[in-house]
């Protein structure tokens, strides 16, 4: 029965259903049909386990960083950061690019969300990349893919969601995807640079002097401080031992407010209540998927999903590093039917003892899920990052996909092969502030 509620559910993905009802559709299955005998489960042992599921201060988190990327797209407080970044690559061919790929990093260090970091610093890079030449289906690309970033430099939802389901240190799970995210950040601007190495269309500025960029990092770096002390109250509090991840999450709220309004006077007072109300409805999606994917959860881990999955991939293989990349494998197929934190919520509790019996580090299956995860953002026929960038830039999906395909197999190819075979560059960080095994 477990094999037909699989078909179930990635049959309703395929067709479109929506994820939280597709989930509760495979968990009905089961429900009726499931067990030892086929005689099903009772409901009593499932409503009371996912409402305790969900009923964690830990979650409070990702509303507050939903509340701050939206505080902060309003309030103009990424435009500054571009400004600022601009004074050191601006000038360069393919630099615009590279400007756009370190704000989103930035702006994402802060959001924790990729459409949040594409909505703000997209929709200021856009019309700047258009007058700089940039094609249309290039840059639309460049920002899908430099977006995720948000969801590798820490903090980010899908781990708190992850540390939350696993039982992990939400610091460590941070520290584990910072490495892979600079990789990221570097082989994103390189790739960018390559592919208009020879498009005579892109302008590029006059090379600014020692004295020049002195003069706009002191104009620009001025307006550009109250928007970097974000990400240094939330990043600073967190890893100095400060503040919890909850606290700096709603203490990014309360300087964003007042940056936003009075400093930058992006909004009004008035107009803060419209990201309020849109992270409120936000919230409220992924309490629900969160809360349907726990009861389903529990229904594979009670038909032994995970020794099953265990048992299927050595029959391939005995080999543990083999098995990790059909796990893989797996995530990527995952990714590309459905969002980022459905995957996190689906996969974790299956695969954790299967992580755990092969004996790699949790830690390290952290970074795995966070590059899976940001790579499916991207990758047909989800791909929701991908298509949000085109309707934002305006262009066709077809003169996006040769470029995205670019960055997907020479950017986040290498970065998850790293990532999966080379531990220590994964553990590297939390190794050395929090004394993580490698």
């Amino acid at each position: 029965m477990i094999y037909v509620a699989i078909v179930i559910l990635l049959a309703t993905l395929v067709l479109g259903v929506p994820v939280p009802v597709s989930f509760m559709a495979s968990a009905a299955w089961l429900l009726f049909f499931g067990g030892p005998e086929g005689a099903g489960y009772e409901a009593s042992q499932l409503l009371p386990y996912a409402f305790a599921q969900i009923n964690s201060v830990s979650l409070i988190a990702i509303a507050m960083f939903i509340m701050a990327g939206g505080i902060m797209e309003r309030g103009k407080i990424g435009e500054k950061l571009i400004d600022l970044v601009d004074v050191f690559v601006g000038h360069i061919r393919g630099g615009l690019g590279i400007v756009g790929t370190i704000s989103c990093a930035v702006f994402g260090s802060i959001s924790g969300a990729a459409c949040a970091t594409l909505s703000c610093i997209g929709t200021i890079m856009f019309p700047r990349l258009e007058a700089g030449g940039y094609p249309r289906g290039h840059s639309a690309a460049l920002m899908a893919n430099a977006s995720l970033l948000g969801l590798l430099i820490p903090p980010n939802a899908t781990l708190i969601i992850f540390a939350w389901l696993s039982g992990q240190p939400i610091l460590a799970c941070f520290l584990s995807t910072v490495m892979p995210g600079i990789v990221t950040i570097i082989l994103i601007s390189v790739v960018n640079m390559w592919l208009l190495r020879n498009n005579k269309e892109v302008l590029v500025a006059h090379k600014r002097t020692t004295a020049e960029k002195w003069e706009l990092f002191k104009t620009r770096g001025k307006l550009a401080i109250p928007a970097l002390m974000l990400p240094v109250i939330v990043l600073g509090g967190i890893y100095g031992g400060i503040m919890t991840t909850t606290e700096a999450s709603a203490m990014a709220v309360l300087y964003a407010i007042p940056v936003g309004v009075l400093v930058y006077k992006g909004m009004k007072w008035r107009e803060v209540i419209g990201p309020l109300v849109e992270s409120a409805v936000t919230t409220g999606v992924i309490m629900a998927m969160l809360f349907s994917v726990s009861m389903l959860s529990r229904l594979y881990l009670l038909e032994d999903l995970p020794s099953r999955l265990l048992a299927l991939f050595r029959a391939v293989s005995e080999n543990r590093w083999v098995i990790l990349f059909m796990i893989n494998i797996f995530l990527v197929i995952m990714g590309m039917l459905m969002d980022d934190i459905s995957v996190v919520v689906l996969t974790t509790p299956i695969m954790m003892p299967i992580i755990m019996e092969l004996g790699f580090n949790p830690i390290h299956y952290a970074a795995i899920i966070g590059v899976n995860t940001a790579l499916g953002c991207i990758t047909p026929p989800a791909a929701p990052v991908l298509y949000l960038s085109g309707r934002l830039s305006k262009t066709p999906i077809n003169e996006m996909m040769t470029p995205a395909l670019y960055f997907m197999l020479l950017c986040w190819a290498p970065v998850l092969i790293f990532t999966s075979y080379v531990p220590k560059l994964v553990l590297l960080l939390p190794h050395i502030v929090l004394g993580t095994p490698w």
